[in-house]
């Protein structure tokens, strides 16, 4: 059996295990948090290296794009190389192949022309982003308001992308933790003046915990597009009454897993890394990847 394990920065409650058959392989997939533990991570990665197939970094990005330039997270780097055997992947290359996919995919259910997206970071998903500006979407880039914490709402991509030059090789060596909720800090919510900006949408995409942080009570019917989802996170969105919520990566055992853990069960599935971006596609393909729509109101 394969063996997949996602070792996360955020909270040991969502986490998860579960058994799936793909492509005539038995895979075992986990998912265990540090609760913002950089030292019980490094410590775990140690320990799992050289006994499973892959493993994922959740809670952190390894890499951040700006459209064909890559930037590493110091934090993310040091974490990525305490393996000696087992490849790490933290869901990148997933997130710029699957999630732009999946965007062209919607377009049967979605009018991307007339539809306002709000994405709260872009930088994270760089191929989500690319792919809404293919489609005419009309889209604001949220980095400086929910990553930065700055009242500057951002409608260019290729305008991000020149700040995104400049500013990302600072930025990355900055401690994750001030970037991102990690830990118990994911399990937090906020409503401030940030909340303002998901009711000029008519849908939200991106990063699930930087969606959730700032989501006012009432979404009045709002889409979601995101990732990782449990069956707590569908209570909360039903609760604060989204429409319908879109999730990129497939459901096992009630939960959609990160890009991180889809990552590394491709790899694992593949016996090779790095994989290219056609190789990734391939993979997707082969295993029916497609966005799961569901109408949360209709089922409450």
């Amino acid at each position: 059996m394969k063996h997949v394990v996602s070792v996360s920065l955020g909270s040991s409650r969502r986490d998860s295990r579960a058994e799936v058959e793909l492509l005539g392989e038995r895979v075992l997939l986990e998912r265990r948090g540090t609760d913002g533990d950089l030292e019980a991570a490094l410590g775990l990665i140690r320990e799992l290296d050289g006994k499973v197939d892959a493993i994922g970094l959740g809670g952190i990005d390894l890499y951040v794009w700006a459209g064909r330039r890559k930037y590493a997270f110091r934090n993310a780097l040091r974490l990525a190389r305490a393996a000696r055997k087992t490849p790490v992947v933290d869901g990148s290359g997933l997130k710029h192949t699957l999630e732009r996919r999946a965007v062209h995919l919607l377009a049967d259910q979605i009018d991307w022309k007339n539809t306002k997206v709000l994405v709260p970071s872009a930088v994270d998903r760089f191929g989500l982003a690319e792919a809404l500006a293919e489609v005419g979407a009309r889209t604001l880039y949220g980095d400086f308001i929910f990553g930065l914490g700055l009242p500057i709402p951002l409608y260019s991509l290729s305008f991000l992308q020149k700040l995104a030059y400049l500013l990302l090789p600072l930025i990355t060596q900055l401690p994750f933790a001030w970037l991102y909720p990690t830990g118990k800090e994911q399990e937090k919510t906020f409503r401030d003046w940030r909340s303002r900006y998901y009711l000029w949408a008519d849908l939200v995409a991106g990063d699930w915990h930087y969606i959730r942080r700032y989501m006012p009570e009432d979404m009045g019917g709002r889409s979601v597009l995101t990732n990782t989802t449990t069956p707590e996170d569908l209570a909360f969105l039903k609760a604060r009454r989204v429409g319908r919520l879109i999730t990129t990566t497939p459901r096992i055992e009630g939960r959609s897993f990160g890009t991180n853990v889809m990552e590394a069960l491709l790899v694992a599935l593949s016996g090779k890394y790095p994989l290219s971006e056609g190789e990734y596609l391939e993979y997707i393909e082969r295993l029916g990847l497609r966005p799961q729509v569901m109408n949360l109101q209709e089922e409450a």
